[in-house]
């Protein structure tokens, strides 16, 4: 199949949302699909071969922004924007924080959803410009819902199908200022109808979705997410001493200060000797002084600053490395995580985790059996669910070794792919029948089971 696939880059920092796409890009390669890998907004920054590599960038940061706060700049000649489209401007661009207010980013998203009708049509122009240079797609893919705008003109000049994943973005619009939030709702639930089929990472965010924006059962897939299981090896030994990690992004909606409280209490009560507290993720500029910093100093107050170490904005092998070197790994997410692929990655080390008893956790600990759970939002209750798996090194272990055999099975980015593959393949079969439902591609469906919304 020819498939496009549309995923906004970050410019500066590691995303779950880029770093699945990529994946999923390149392993759909691999089973001999045509994947156009086209990044927008700012350039993708991803933990394997760039699947968008040389592929220009749309929607480039600052041109959305200007036509967003300048009507008159959607007067300036489009050879002049496209200087603004370099990837080197927008790496830059991308460490201010002068373009990422609240208000802004609502105004934006609320018109980004318009599509057609909103203030960047001269972007979706230009990028339906570019993609009738290429081979005609047979298939295009939304990284995410937030970009569903752009679906019905799509479809309308390439008479092609739009399937839509949808990884995280009720949190995006819940934290919006409540005027634009209630627009991109509404503006959501009607622009859904442009989208084909929705393939949601857990059947957790397909409830929750499928509820909000109002999806049939039959426009709603779960395939879970997986990961490229490469260098993802266990220890040849137990960490001494022991040791706690974190692998995400250094924020509070994370929950990286429950865990620095729980560390500490852990340490005050004193039954796991010379344990220490290992962060590594993403980290941007406005992280490191709005939050980092002061976890640091509560850490410092505690006399424990030397007894955690802070690993920023690290490669793929790094992140190998670093968990080889945790004995429990625990992201305490405050909000509806719609998956965590830094679950799959510790249990693909033997790392057992201990996860909030919340959002997609509950389900992925179930079908992995690679850790517990405990109530979410509480360091305390989080101190006694890792003290329990830090004293009793057997179970631990065995967590651990569930959890990677169960990863290794269930959770690669093969297997992610072929279920992605049936998706597209059934999605396609329908379009192109009418309403016939392709028979092969939807046993294929039906065989692996998918949790419908």
């Amino acid at each position: 199949m020819r498939i496009v696939q549309l995923t906004p880059g970050t410019g500066n920092f590691y995303c779950g949302h880029c770093l699945r796409d990529n994946a999923l890009a390149l392993a759909l390669r691999k089973r001999g699909h045509d994947v156009l890998m086209v990044p927008l907004y700012l350039p993708s920054v991803t933990d394997e071969p760039d699947a968008g590599a040389g592929t220009p960038i749309f929607f480039g940061g600052l041109n959305v922004y200007l036509d967003q706060k300048m009507p008159f700049f959607r007067l300036v000649p489009e050879r002049l924007t496209r200087v603004l489209d370099s990837p080197s401007l927008l790496r830059a661009a991308a460490g201010s924080s002068s373009m990422t207010s609240a208000d802004d980013l609502g105004e934006l998203t609320v018109s980004m959803l318009r599509g057609e009708e909103g203030r960047q049509v001269r972007e979706l122009r230009k990028l339906i410009a570019w993609l009738k240079t290429q081979p005609k797609p047979e298939i295009i893919c939304l990284s995410t819902a937030l970009l569903s705008g752009l679906a019905r003109e799509l479809k309308q000049q390439f008479n092609t199908p739009v399937v839509c994943t949808l990884q995280g973005e009720d949190t995006f619009l819940d934290s919006l200022p409540e005027r634009q939030r209630a627009q991109s709702w509404k503006l959501l639930s009607e622009r859904a109808a442009d989208i084909d089929v929705f393939i949601a990472v857990s059947a957790y965010f397909a409830d929750v979705m499928g509820k909000r924006i109002g999806l049939a059962p039959g426009r709603l897939e779960v395939v879970h997410n997986g990961i490229n299981l490469d260098g993802f090896e266990p220890a040849a030994s137990p960490p001494a001493p022991p040791a706690l990690g974190f692998l995400a992004r250094m924020s509070k909606s994370k929950g990286l200060d429950t865990l620095v409280a729980a560390f500490i209490e852990l340490r005050r009560r004193d039954r796991i000797p010379g344990l220490k507290l290992r962060i590594a993720g993403a980290m941007t500029p406005s992280d490191e002084v709005h939050f980092v910093n002061k976890l640091k100093g509560r850490l410092h107050a505690e006399s424990l600053f030397s007894e955690a170490e802070w690993f920023p904005n690290i490669d793929r092998r790094q992140k190998q490395e670093f968990l080889r070197t945790v004995s429990v790994l625990s992201v305490p997410a405050t909000y509806g995580e719609a998956f965590g692929l830094y679950v799959l990655e510790a249990l693909a080390c033997g790392v057992p985790v201990v996860q909030p008893r919340h959002a997609a956790f509950p389900e992925i600990i179930e079908q992995t059996g690679g850790g517990v759970l405990c109530e979410p939002n509480d360091p305390s209750r989080l101190a006694d669910a890792l003290e329990a798996l830090l004293l009793d090194p057997a179970r631990a272990w065995q967590l651990g070794r569930q959890g990677r055999q169960a990863v290794r099975e269930h959770f690669s980015v093969e297997r992610m792919a072929g279920n992605v593959e049936d998706v597209l393949r059934a999605v396609a079969a329908r379009v192109e029948g009418g309403s016939r439902p392709d028979r092969r591609a939807q046993a294929a469906l039906d065989a692996r089971g998918h949790n419908k919304a």
